[in-house]
């Protein structure tokens, strides 16, 4: 048996819509892997799912994208599946992308590690389209490989590991709220205005040199969301509440992670991220409206690995 957990991601990161995502250190999924003696995918159980995700593998983004693997190496060995969710559903963290990512290299050990990296993303990628009708590498990426990843692009896959500066934390305030994404995604339409689309560019550019210079004053003026954000904010109660008291608290900044309902908080350090995490929770509890989960930790510079 091959156990493998796989982090959750922030994707977008304010100005990166679609391009660019992190890999967090926690939560995460765990899938494990065993033989069969026949060939296929079997997905023998799911925990923590409340019973909502299909066991049916061409239907669960773990199961295709190991069924995309094996069908890759021609290989007629097979594998069952169990997996343990530790990211809520529907979060804007990338929950059905580490459960894919987790799977294929689970599965790819098992089988002797034929696979190279590149392969288990494209698999992981395939496996999203199958399970939940898209697919993303801003947060497969950084959750296969760790850290910071640029997604120049999706078909066919082509992906830029950036650098993370030493000491940058992340706090992800987590509403009990589901956010589909295809929701979410209509909410944006299909025209962006040149102004704005200039100063997104602007943003991503300067993010992108800032992980490089380690500049964390260039990374928090580069924080900004002129496109997804403004459309989106209304699906958190509260939400500018929670990005205003981030910033009080000394985030270098906030925005929604993916299509929400998660928002992260970027620091410079793990103190100021726990700072800026004890702010948003406390923000949000004024609302009054529902519950919500906390995480905080470094940027996660690991991706998915081998725990048993």
């Amino acid at each position: 048996m091959i156990a493998v957990y796989a982090p959750g991601s922030v994707s977008n990161v304010a100005c990166g819509f679609d391009v660019l995502g992190f890999a967090l250190d926690e939560p995460g999924d765990v899938v494990t892997a065993v033989p069969m003696d026949g060939p296929g995918v079997t997905i023998a159980a799911i925990v923590g799912d409340t019973g909502r995700l299909p066991l049916d593998p061409a239907r669960n983004t773990a199961g295709a994208a190991v069924m995309a693997l094996l069908q890759r190496l021609e290989t007629t060995r097979g594998v069952s599946l169990t997996i343990h969710k530790g990211l809520p559903l529907a979060s804007g963290i990338g929950s059905s992308g580490a459960s894919a990512v987790a799977a294929v290299v689970a599965a790819n050990e098992l089988l002797g590690r034929p696979a190279s990296l590149d392969l288990l993303l494209a698999c992981a990628m395939a496996g999203e389209v199958a399970g939940c009708g898209a697919s993303h590498p801003d947060n497969v990426a950084p959750s296969l490989y760790g850290g910071f990843v640029l997604a120049r692009s999706a078909n066919p896959p082509d992906v830029v590991r950036l650098p993370v500066p030493d000491g940058l934390a992340c706090a992800v305030l987590h509403p009990h709220l589901e956010v589909q994404t295809g929701v979410a995604r209509a909410l944006l339409g299909d025209q962006v205005p040149l102004r704005d689309a200039v100063r997104q560019w602007g943003n991503l550019g300067a993010l992108v040199a800032s992980l490089f210079m380690a500049d964390h004053a260039l990374l928090s003026r580069s924080l900004e969301d002129v496109i997804a954000e403004p459309k989106r904010a209304s699906l958190v109660p509260g939400f500018y509440a929670v990005k205003a008291a981030a910033l009080a608290a000394g985030a270098l900044g906030c925005s929604l992670s993916g299509s929400g309902p998660s928002v992260f908080a970027l620091a410079a350090s793990l103190d100021r991220a726990r700072a800026a995490g004890d702010a948003m929770q406390r923000a949000f509890a004024a609302e009054g409206s529902v519950g919500a989960d906390l995480w905080v930790s470094p940027v996660g510079r690991q991706g998915a690995r081998v725990i048993s």
